[in-house]
């Protein structure tokens, strides 16, 4: 796989939880927790269960940072 997108992070799935139509798929990406909420669908054509290993691609144009006052 080729990709243009330069935010490629490694994880394991270590558990989803499907509604309706979206799904959020947790994952551990070397000890740090990300959820991607994806379709249903997609999860079933990718195959996604526990211990799946993926790369997370992150596209993002923004990034917004916050401190306390």
């Amino acid at each position: 796989m080729r990709l243009s997108a330069r935010n490629r992070i490694p994880a394991r799935v270590t558990g989803i939880t499907k509604g309706e139509a979206a799904a959020n798929v947790e994952l551990d990406a070397g000890g740090v927790r990300l959820v991607a909420t994806i379709t249903v669908e997609a999860v079933e054509e990718l195959g996604l269960r526990p211990g799946s290993e993926l790369v997370a691609v992150i596209k993002a144009s923004d990034v917004i940072l916050a401190v306390g006052d």
